[in-house]
């Protein structure tokens, strides 16, 4: 019996270099090489000649000329859609950009589709009015015309209900990529301040992760070193804060770093973790940091919440990251750390998302159709039946107007 032929679409590609998504073909590709035929689009943008390989851990890799992000994503997205329609039994989309091209999928091929929208991405401040609008269009035929959609956190699944009437598959991200590294001799040279206890971020430099709130929160503690990893040149919101901030002594804002090894060495080794992502969903570096044991403290919006089980420490100014560093002791900040590692390791391993992902393949293969939460002619969720099913939190419907 052959094997189900998948394409995996939206990714910068692997091996994994950019970003949460890259993250996540690369461990599809790792857990389910041997349970499917798995191909993966990639960008020539970020892969050089030399470093284009036909196959990588058993994955047919196929590249294309149009950058993975921006404006460019459209083209990108819609050209590989195409492209697997040729051979591919099951698209797997992450990202709404190509959108607009499943309608005729569904149309004039019997390819099974099943698409991750990625957080509600038409939401994000970083967008203007016509991209929103496009954004907004495509997310609705995305979730209109796919088998099956999936979200990675109940939050987004609660929107996609209320909105779209469906119900989405939760699969949120593995963490288990991530290792705890005690810091050599050499990483000491590198980074001094490893000897003393610090706080930490990771992030892109967006308005949306809040940036200008967590800068603003540490300026005011000289005694507490903030450690802030991120792509300071790649905007004008983020070259203004670091020119604002470069002569506090106690804000160290580094450039990117994607040697898993030096992002596990600085997190794994800091007293608290400052999570300030306000859009999205299930946020990669927040799992990551769970599953290293790190106290977190979040920008509080229902995703995070969702994510850390309503356990972390939430801030939604910056005098209230404040009172969390100056009144949080160092046993309350290891009991939380305990916590979140827990919850990491009982719900984001790649073994457990990969087989959520293999189980859906499956799904979708054995359907025509969609299965849609409530009928065409119901027009609101039905409280009896949301507070007696395992799907209470879909009642709550707060995120829709964070």
């Amino acid at each position: 019996m052959s094997k189900t032929t998948v394409a995996i679409i939206g990714t910068v590609g692997i091996p994994a270099k950019y970003g949460g998504f890259e993250t996540l073909a690369e461990h599809l590709v790792d857990q389910l090489g041997t349970e499917l035929d798995m191909s993966v689009y990639c960008t020539t943008k970020k892969y050089g000649a030399a470093q284009r390989q036909t196959h990588y851990k058993g994955a047919r890799l196929i590249y294309l000329p149009f950058d993975a992000n921006g404006l460019q994503s459209i083209i990108y997205d819609c050209v590989s859609i195409l492209h697997a329609l040729f051979y591919a039994d099951v698209l797997l989309i992450l990202g709404v950009s190509g959108g607009i091209m499943l309608p005729f999928v569904r149309w004039f091929t019997r390819k099974k589709i099943i698409i991750s929208i990625d957080g509600i991405e038409w939401k994000r401040n970083k967008w203007r009015k016509l991209a929103r609008w496009y954004l907004w269009a495509a997310e609705w035929l995305a979730v209109r015309y796919s088998h099956a959609d999936i979200s990675d956190n109940e939050s987004i699944q609660n929107y996609t209900a209320i909105r779209y009437k469906t119900l989405s598959h939760i699969i949120e991200y593995g963490a288990d990529h991530t290792l705890a590294v005690k810091p050599t001799n050499a990483d000491r040279e590198q980074y001094p301040f490893l000897a003393n206890p610090y706080a930490f971020t990771v992030c892109r430099i967006e308005p949306e992760n809040n940036i200008h709130l967590v800068l603003e929160a540490f300026a005011q503690l000289p005694r507490h070193r903030l450690v802030m990893v991120g792509n300071w040149t790649n905007s004008d919101y983020g070259s203004q804060l670091r020119e604002q901030y470069r002569g506090v002594e106690n804000l160290l804002l580094l450039d990117p770093i994607y040697d898993q090894r030096q992002l596990d060495l600085l997190r794994s080794n800091c007293l608290v973790y400052i999570h300030g992502h306000s859009a999205g969903g299930t946020n990669p570096s927040l799992v990551e940091a769970m599953y290293l044991g790190l106290p977190v403290i979040a920008f509080d919006v229902t995703y995070n919440r969702t994510t850390t089980e309503n356990r972390a420490l939430f801030f939604k100014t910056a005098n209230e990251l404040v009172r969390h560093i100056q009144r949080t002791s160092i046993a309350d900040l290891k009991y939380q750390a305990a916590v979140m590692k827990t919850i990491a390791h009982r719900r984001y391993t790649w073994s457990v998302i990969a087989q959520k992902y293999a189980f859906l393949v499956r799904t979708v293969m054995q359907t025509s159709a969609k299965s849609t939460l409530i009928s065409k002619a119901g027009r609101q969720l039905p409280a009896h039946w949301l507070v007696e099913s395992e799907l209470a939190h879909l009642s709550t419907p707060a995120y829709f107007y964070e």
